[in-house]
């Protein structure tokens, strides 16, 4: 033989199967038309393609080094250096040559793994507070009762593509400057599947699943907050041909509480008392969370404070304990007086020396006079 194909891929006649396919891929991504369009190479390229078809091929290789031509063994084809010999068997590995791995060869499966699935739950902030149980409405898709997920009439099966004869894809030659080419597609007439189902299902029309409506349980842990998501494994969408179902996402809302607003897993509201209240010190009933509580306010206790109550926020989601209820009290100052009240509290004024406050002026909390003063000071 004139050419030596252990030489042309670079490699010795002991070589194995793994070995000769690794030379001829590397030699492809140096070699192949797209990557070096100089007519030298494209001859090169040729050569590599011949020899690698003769090598990769038990058969062509055994003649081949018994001294015979395998090509014109094999009717022909590529014809000394060849091109892509006989109906170019081998593109699959010029591919693997440029994206590191065949595409995946044979007809798909039916089925497959169902679409995750998210609803909304609302929920009272005692029942974010504590936990509970809920029952929810769940519309999805379910394996089909009448064919069980097969996706056939009953009575009849899926049958073998006559088309593709189940393989899942046609295959097509050309012929270019290179030689021939094959290329292969997914069976117009079975996409892909390799089988074809004669008579579909008429429930779920072949598709092997239908919508039903389900009533699923729960759990809420104590602690969760608004946006929070719980996983229900396994209780989202069948897959088509009644595959493997996803996950069911349960998203959590929190409704507006009318009196507490709550921050992190701590809860906070206001108390207005007036004014007569707030210098004497009083009890203020507040309905919690735990139950009716009496707040106490102490005497002289000033519009903006706040009462904590501890332990009786929302309960941990991670971890023990329970957040914090936060009052803050607000001081009423009344509007109106009738002439006995306005009296009263002039006499109030007058014994603790009220009654022309001058007022007490905090850093950075000046009035317009000192303001206006400070600036023809030159302040």
């Amino acid at each position: 033989m004139a050419t030596d194909y252990y030489t042309v891929l670079g490699v010795g006649r002991d070589a194995s199967q793994d070995q000769i396919k690794k030379a001829f891929r590397r030699l492809a991504r140096e070699l192949h038309p797209d990557v070096n369009p100089d007519p030298k190479t494209q001859e090169r390229f040729k050569e590599i393609n011949a020899a690698y078809e003769v090598l990769s091929d038990p058969q062509k290789k055994q003649v081949y080094d018994l001294g015979g031509d395998p090509l014109s063994q094999a009717g022909g084809g590529g014809g000394g250096a060849g091109g892509f010999g006989a109906g170019f068997g081998n593109f699959s590995d010029i591919m693997d040559a440029f994206f590191g791995a065949s595409a995946q060869r044979g007809p798909r499966s039916r089925t497959r793994r169902g679409q995750d699935a998210m609803i909304r739950l609302d929920i009272e902030l005692d029942e974010a507070a504590f936990g509970t149980t809920k029952e929810i409405q769940v519309d999805t898709a379910i394996v089909c009762t009448t064919c069980t997920g097969e996706g056939a009439a009953p009575g009849t099966s899926a049958q073998t593509c006559d088309m593709c004869r189940g393989r899942g894809e046609v295959s097509q030659v050309t012929r270019s400057f290179l030689g021939q080419v094959m290329t292969s597609r997914p069976c117009p007439q079975c996409q892909g599947f390799g089988t074809v189902v004669p008579t579909p299902c008429p429930e779920c029309a072949g598709d092997g699943r239908i919508r039903s409506r389900r009533t699923l349980t729960v759990k809420i842990p104590a602690g969760v907050d608004n946006g929070t998501r719980i996983q229900l494994a396994g209780e989202g969408e069948v897959g088509p041909g009644g595959g493997p179902a996803g996950d069911l996402y349960v998203e959590i809302h929190e409704q507006a509480h009318p009196v507490f607003q709550r921050r992190g897993d701590d809860l906070h509201c206001t108390v207005t008392i007036p004014m007569t209240a707030a210098a004497l010190g009083t009890k203020c009933p507040l309905e919690t969370l735990d139950g009716v509580e009496e707040i106490d306010v102490r005497p002289g206790t000033q519009s903006g404070q706040s009462i904590p109550l501890h332990q009786r926020g929302v309960t941990h989601l991670r971890g023990n304990g329970r957040g914090d209820l936060i009052v803050h009290v607000e001081v009423q100052t009344p509007s109106k007086l009738d002439p006995e009240q306005e009296e009263l509290l002039r006499r109030l004024a007058k014994l603790r020396g009220e009654e022309r406050p001058t007022g007490q002026f905090q850093p950075g909390q000046q009035g317009l006079f000192s303001r206006l003063k400070d600036a023809f000071n030159g302040r």
